[in-house]
């Protein structure tokens, strides 16, 4: 990296700190305050597919047919993209609080002048900028939030926030099917538009109270308003949780700098990550594609092919648009537990396979709408998820110093490619009313998911559980030496017994795996060495595991025979974080540490007869 950027040298722990945390409410902030720039994405995109059809009438003060929705969308795309650019950059000189402000801003202001269109060309520039507001938000959103939520939980948060894309689109949905029915045909489309708007607001007042991103103050000579973010963090979490917090071990020596180039970032991901580059290309582009072709014209496609009122197509839309909600929720816990790679393989390649039958339904127009809509709904069930995944994997994957960038530049290159190409090809397809111009367009989309999930089985990340700054380690981080390098004096029993038990678990894994048992075990890979995974990780990710197993088991000791929910209630599992009780309490069992008494009910080991 050039020196003529970097402005000295410190060491921190502010990492650390942040993942050992404890789930809580500020964690729920963030992904409310940040993780709603998701739900409004999908709102926009949704809404045109939804009120599409009414806006083509005559009557509804804008000539506009389907073909020049596809050109809208393909625009929106086209704005998302180079907002991602411009506002990436913004994001890593000026700070990710500024600009996921300055970004959700715009997307008000043009979603507004959105509902205010009358003519073709209005509505293209105001789909622009509402496009650009939404790519902006993109690199600020993504990179703060994997550096303030805890490693441990990392992928199924990320996901689930991911997926509340689809929240937006049924209520997007929802609103124009009761909007196109009750208002005028002129103002029912326009009023969407405006709920929009009214949405973002909301967000905006919950956003200004999340903080800066502790990482990027550090890496920019703010050491002192890092520490200050996180001293406050974490008093906040002890008053709610009660809960006195370890000191972490981690800690990370790096050069501060003031900005990075595109160059450079260019440089990192071609020259030092190649097949990291490549893997995120690939998901991104065959994501874009059939998610942006399908979305912007579902709504033309269902009106043209299958006679469905204008009114009555968003009740189709909000039906998709829960089952891909459904999608990163409830496969979302399998992304830290199974794995990174074999579930994104698993759900592009599966979505591809499911796409071609649905193709094959289409063009044969066999089951009506129904049918089709039902295949629809699993093939995106599973795109969703993998989707999602896309996003979490570009930010996990490269260096902190780059994160914001990357995440533009990927979602830039790739979207640009797929997310432009898409609504296009499908636009223009439904317009001529050919089923098999359409079909083949579905087999594109199915044809480019499927590369992504082969590209994810040859250069897959395994990142569940990591810490960030050992997936890449910072280009300007250095080994961490002298103090917490060494073996502490006076270990006392306790801690002793605490590393045989660590030990031993870390070894039936390692005999599992070895046997064939749990091929996929969640977390770093205890089988393999790799240049990028500390040990640390692993021993922090171990230690909280072995915290969590001996609250469940003196709880058990203390009180007898216990209901799960009971004993959840006892040790406060609800600041572990999403997913965590259930495995530990089957480990906990697995260790003969309590015994399972009945269906939904443990107890000490005395009690197993």
């Amino acid at each position: 990296m050039s020196t003529a950027v970097q402005t000295g040298e410190i060491t921190t722990k502010v990492p650390a700190r942040l993942d050992r945390l404890p789930w809580a409410k500020f964690h729920w902030m963030i992904v409310i305050g940040l993780g709603g720039v998701w739900i409004l994405d999908g709102l926009e995109v949704t809404m045109v597919g939804s009120v599409a059809s009414a806006m083509t009438e005559k009557g509804s003060g804008i000539s506009i047919n389907a073909a020049q929705i596809g050109i809208a969308g393909s625009i929106y795309i086209i704005g998302a993209c180079l907002g991602a650019l411009f506002f990436g950059q913004l994001t890593d000189r000026y700070g990710r609080k500024k600009l996921f402000l300055l970004t959700l801003g715009l997307y008000i202001l043009a979603t507004v002048a959105t509902g205010f269109s009358m003519s073709v060309w209005w509505f293209y520039a105001a789909r622009f900028f509402t496009g650009a507001g939404i790519g902006g938000e993109y690199a600020a959103i993504n990179s703060a939030i994997d550096e303030l939520i805890p490693a441990r939980v990392r992928g199924r948060v990320d996901l689930a926030i991911n997926g509340s894309y689809w929240v937006g689109s049924a209520a997007g949905a929802a609103a124009a099917l009761l909007l196109l029915n009750m208002v005028a045909s002129d103002w029912g489309w326009r009023v969407a538009f405006f709920v929009g708007a009214v949405l973002g607001f909301t967000i905006l007042i919950v956003r200004r109270h999340v903080p800066e991103s502790p990482r990027w103050l550090f890496i920019h000579g703010r050491q002192e308003d890092a520490e200050r973010i996180v001293d406050d963090i974490e008093r906040a979490v002890r008053e709610e949780t009660g809960q006195q917090l370890e000191e972490p071990r981690n800690e990370l020596t790096v050069r501060q700098r003031k900005s990075i180039p595109f160059r450079e970032i260019g440089k990192v991901a071609f020259s030092k990550y190649p097949k990291r580059a490549i893997l995120g290309l690939a998901l991104f582009v065959g994501q874009a594609f059939i998610y942006n072709g399908v979305t912007f014209d579902l709504g033309t496609l269902y009106s043209g092919f299958y006679n469905i009122s204008s009114s009555m197509v968003p009740l189709f839309i909000i039906i998709w648009a829960l089952g891909n909600f459904a999608g990163p929720v409830l496969l979302g816990r399998l992304f830290d537990t199974v794995g990174r790679k074999p579930m994104i393989s698993g759900t592009y390649i599966g979505s591809a396979v499911v796409t071609v039958a649905l193709a094959l339904i289409f063009v044969n127009d066999i089951g009506g709408p129904w049918l089709f809509l039902a295949v629809l709904v699993v093939a995106f069930f599973l795109a969703s998820a993998g989707a999602s995944a896309a996003y979490l994997t570009v930010s996990e994957i490269f260096p902190m110093e780059t994160r914001a960038l990357a995440i533009a530049f990927f979602y830039a290159i790739g979207t640009a490619v797929g997310g432009i190409s898409g609504p296009l090809l499908f636009g223009h397809f439904i317009d001529s009313g050919s089923r098999f111009l359409v079909s083949i367009a579905f087999y594109i989309g199915a044809a480019v998911m499927a590369l992504g999930g082969i590209v994810e089985i040859f250069y897959g990340v395994k990142a569940e559980r990591a810490q960030l700054e050992d997936i890449a380690m910072p280009l300007t981080a250095e080994e961490a030496e002298g103090e917490g390098g060494g073996e502490r004096e006076g270990v006392s029993d306790e801690d002793r017994e605490r590393r045989e038990r660590i030990a031993a678990r870390g070894q039936r894994r390692r005999d599992s795996v070895s046997h064939g048992l749990r091929r996929y075990q969640p977390g770093p890979s205890r089988t393999m060495s790799a240049s990028w995974l500390s040990t640390s990780t692993v021993a922090e990710e171990d230690e909280q595991l072995d915290h969590e197993i001996d609250a469940i088991a003196n709880a058990v000791t203390e009180n007898g025979p216990m209901d799960l929910r009971e004993l959840r209630r006892e040790v406060a599992a609800r600041y572990w974080g999403p997913g965590r009780f259930g495995p530990a309490v089957r480990e906990a069992v697995d260790e003969g540490r309590i015994v399972r008494v009945s269906r939904g009910r443990v107890g000490p080991p005395a009690q197993q007869t």
